[in-house]
């Protein structure tokens, strides 16, 4: 028995093994769940049509020809019905098995995809990753893929409230998002330092809200008290401007999540609407001992509104009171964010909610006694089951940080886990559907080297591209039947340190790519060497010529000893083709000034007793892109 079971062992292995083997040879990210390799190519050329016979799949070779275009100079005609030359035909597929599979298959005469809607469009995604050059010509290597995702949810949050960023940019990243088969943006539009969407119904929410005279320069406890840049900052979307980025975005198969924040995060929202707060306003004033929004120290003071959005970090005092008045606001700006947006879910926030006003609050104090409620934590989650009720009678569902957890989850509500794994884990076993997102790997507002000198300035943690990889979203405590509730995983990229479109890049890549692997593959197919060595380099390299500002990651370094020698053998392969590598082993500046790697070399010859040196190189890209310095120590014998 134990021959036989070690017989079967050795079978999977083998054949895990030649899977591995497979997607190595392609470039594709994330890696097809199954690669045949065929022989032969298919040549793409002006003459090649594309045949298409239902709207949706014709909208997707529409986007496949935009790309064509854009990078590799060429459009194809799209037609209805199949012609005799070699084509790339669209099957759409009622009963194929899942929503977002396909299968590709490639042959020198035909490539079809086969699939349903948002199939057809991921078969098309990883048939323009195929394409490669050879001879001047766009050809596509012989291969049969059958593919699909691991998990329904695959999403990256962008933070436009703590700064702007025009919708050409949203757009952008919505493009790159659906390259690599995310499906879900959270777009978190609201917060302290700015309401970005419009609400026909409370212009102040933009005429006000939306703009800040300043805002704080370096990190937060980097000067005290702080330095404004005295730059007035700001902007929001327009109800069709908003629309339009959703309608982008659903014919790149990606849903569009709106966050409007509640009950905390207010202040640009109590700035131009004060009588929302927890106390009655009289004259402009709040009553003494209140805390206001725009109090640095967080500290009590006399009459003072903090009539101003504020314009540095952290977490604010400033809350909805929970009144008539408010959940009136509330539900009248979800109408309309309704109307905007189709999506099912509806995100709420709902963490971060210091409970100070609600303390001294003598609204929120009767509202607590009216309702027999125990503390501020369960008028928290009164507050929030008021909303998730007007969400619910509306047909959505309501999303929210794991902090809704706090005096009692809302009974349809969806947690976000976001401090570390515990909300997420705690939400599945009370049968809640889940989506992981830990601080503790997916937070893309994190420094990309354990060397914080050597990046640009972030909000804090370390979080590198091996880290994002490693993650799993479902956790092993978790029983098979609780499993089921994690629908999938994203990444949060919060702006209090991301000003410019240059850094939001530099932020989301290329830890989306490793990000995408982990949401649309099996643990146990994923394979950071493959990953890094196999499909990250062209991909990266492709990016460049796509004008997306990434960061340019550390090369992978090997020191061997030679044992002919007694030296040790260095070898340096940067994650981006076609990239060169200088170098220099005495300790010093690394510029292009330096010695130009050609391949692996010896280290020098030391001296008696020699202290170990150190390697420090730059990598430039094909298209002139300097890395940051990166450092390794060589152990001299």
């Amino acid at each position: 028995m134990k021959k036989i079971l070690g017989l079967v062992a050795g079978i999977l292995f083998s054949v895990h093994g030649l899977l591995i083997a497979q997607q190595q040879e392609l470039a594709i990210i994330p890696a097809p769940k199954s690669v045949n390799m065929l022989s032969g190519t298919f040549q793409i050329d002006a003459a090649t049509p594309i045949i298409a016979a239902t709207e949706s799949a014709r909208k997707s070779a529409a986007l496949f020809n935009e790309f064509l275009a854009a990078e590799h100079g060429i459009s194809l005609k799209t037609s209805l019905i199949a012609l005799p030359a070699k084509s790339i035909v669209l099957e759409e597929a009622g009963d194929f098995s899942s929503e977002e599979g396909y299968t590709l298959r490639v042959e020198p005469d035909k490539i079809t995809i086969t699939g349903k809607k948002a199939g057809l469009f991921y078969g098309l995604q990883s048939l323009l990753q195929l394409i490669q050059h050879t001879n001047g010509m766009l050809q596509v290597p012989g291969v049969v893929i059958e593919d699909a995702p691991a998990f329904g949810y695959r999403g990256i949050m962008l933070d436009v409230s703590r700064h702007f960023f025009t919708g050409d940019q949203i757009k952008k990243v919505l493009n790159l998002m659906a390259y690599f088969k995310f499906n879900r943006m959270h777009w978190h539009l609201t917060d302290d330092q700015g309401w970005r969407l419009e609400i026909k119904k409370y212009p102040k929410l933009t005429q006000v809200g939306a703009w800040r005279d300043s805002t704080i320069i370096g990190q937060y406890y980097d000067f005290k008290p702080f330095i404004y840049d005295g730059k007035p900052h700001g902007g929001f979307y327009t109800q069709e401007e908003a629309r339009e980025i959703v309608r982008y975005a659903a014919d790149r198969q990606i849903t569009v999540i709106p966050e409007i924040e509640l009950p905390g995060h207010t202040s640009a929202v109590l700035a131009a609407y004060p009588e929302l707060g927890s106390f009655e306003v009289k004259d402009g004033s709040l009553p003494t001992g209140t805390i206001a929004a725009n109090n640095e120290k967080g500290e009590p003071y006399d009459n003072d509104l903090g009539d101003a959005v504020p314009g540095y970090w952290g977490v604010h005092y400033n809350i909805y009171g929970p009144t008539e008045k408010v959940y009136g606001f509330l539900q009248e700006v979800l109408t309309e964010v309704m109307d905007i947006f189709p999506s099912e879910y509806i995100h709420i926030g709902g963490d971060e909610v210091p409970k100070d006003h609600w303390i001294t609050s003598e609204i929120a104090q009767k509202v607590i006694k009216k309702e027999k409620l125990a503390d501020e934590h369960e008028l928290q989650s009164f507050f929030i089951r008021r909303i998730e009720q007007f969400l619910n009678k509306n047909g959505r569902k309501l999303i929210g940080w794991d902090e809704i957890l706090e005096g009692g989850l809302a009974p349809n509500a969806t947690v976000m886990s976001w401090r570390g794994e515990k909300g997420g884990i705690a939400a599945a076993k009370m049968g809640h559907d889940v989506i992981m997102t830990p601080n503790s790997h997916l937070y893309f507002d994190h420094y990309q080297a354990a060397d914080k000198t050597t990046e640009p300035l972030a909000i804090g943690g370390f979080l590198p591209l091996e880290k994002v990889y490693s993650y799993s979203p479902i956790p092993d405590t978790l029983t098979s039947e609780e499993r089921k509730y994690i629908l999938g995983v994203q990444a949060n990229l919060w702006t209090e340190y991301i000003p410019t479109n240059n850094k939001m890049e530099y932020f989301l890549f290329p830890r989306a790519l490793a990000l995408a692997e982990v949401a649309w593959m099996a643990r146990e197919d994923k394979d950071y060497q493959a990953f890094t060595k196999h499909r990250l380099p062209a991909r990266l390299r492709e990016l460049e010529k796509m004008d997306v500002f990434f960061r340019i990651p550390e090369a992978k370094v090997n020191i061997s000893k030679d044992e002919a020698s007694g030296r040790h053998m260095v070898s340096i392969d940067p994650l981006v083709a076609q990239a060169k590598v200088y170098f220099t082993v005495d300790g010093h500046k690394a510029d292009q000034t330096a010695t130009l790697y050609s391949g692996p070399f010896a280290t020098p010859i030391p001296g008696p007793n020699q202290q170990p040196l150190t390697l420090r190189y730059i990598i430039v890209t094909p298209e002139g892109r300097s890395s940051n310095q990166f450092e390794a120590e060589i152990k001299l014998p």
